[in-house]
């Protein structure tokens, strides 16, 4: 067992001489010489202390890519938004303005999960994200206005018109077939449908209040029977959860304040989808 070891340890010594001086050819050396030894400087990838030089060690993973982030306002943004009401992490909007509201909703998303509590929507927390929840559609994007406006009626084209598409639920002013301004609308429900058509605004009522329903019509412009454009408190509140009742609500106080005051008794309203 003794010769047997004393051989190996003898093969493994004229190995690593020949180790020593091998490359992509070997070379002779002179019989008797002493082996080459080491240089005393540490090579590049070990430093003096032993420890892994920073070239050796794994490249740092790069943060996940930042999609969104406060501040942005965009379509995207407004998707965001919904499908964060779909896991009940947002109750507002959308709005599609990415404010702190948002930022909070996401940062309370990311941390249930584990991740950086950011309030950035990166890579990573849109892919979870969107594993949990359904594209949104329309309805679901645009639950509180928003919506571009449709294209204007071929009604609408002349004139003043106040021209109200049921498709897009926004409300135009146009002059001589320019808009003016244009603002979100509410219609009535499917048991007090808002009429279709070609209409006049028949009279004004800054202060009105139905007597029908006893509810506030604030800048009312009548112009069929009891149906009129007018402010809703309830579509500021609620959005498109609710309805009126055969009215045409708007829910920005600013806007409709400047369309009261620049519409006139025998303007056009054309109401279309």
């Amino acid at each position: 067992m003794r010769v047997r070891t004393a051989v190996l340890r003898s093969s493994i010594a004229v190995t690593g001489v020949l180790t020593l001086v091998g490359g992509c050819t070997a070379q002779a050396v002179e019989k008797g010489a002493p082996a080459q030894k080491p240089t005393s400087s540490p090579s590049p990838s070990q430093p003096d202390d032993g420890k892994p030089s920073a070239s050796a060690s794994a490249t740092p993973k790069p943060p996940p890519k930042v999609l969104l982030a406060p501040g942005d306002s965009s379509k995207d943004v407004r998707e965001l938004q919904a499908r964060l009401r779909q896991v009940a992490w947002l109750y507002n909007g959308p709005t599609g303005t990415y404010d702190d509201v948002t930022a909070d909703a996401v940062k309370g998303f990311q941390g249930k999960r584990g991740l950086p509590r950011t309030g950035e929507t990166d890579t990573v927390t849109w892919r979870r994200l969107l594993n949990m929840t359904h594209e949104p559609g329309k309805w679901e994007l645009y639950q509180f206005g928003g919506q571009p406006p449709a294209k204007p009626d071929p009604r609408c084209m002349t004139g003043r018109v106040l021209c109200i598409s049921k498709t897009s639920r926004t409300l135009a002013w146009m002059v001589d077939g320019r808009r003016v301004l244009t603002t979100d609308v509410r219609f009535g429900s499917q048991y007090t449908p808002t009429r279709e058509g070609v209409f006049h605004v028949d009279f004004k009522s800054r202060h009105h209040v139905s007597t029908l329903y006893d509810t506030p019509m604030p800048y009312a412009m009548f112009f069929s029977g009891g149906q009129a454009v007018h402010y809703s408190t309830d579509f500021a509140a609620r959005g498109y959860a609710g309805a009126s009742h055969g009215c045409v609500n708007v829910k920005d106080e600013r806007t409709i304040a400047r369309l009261f005051a620049q519409v006139k008794n025998g303007d056009k309203v054309v109401v279309y989808w």
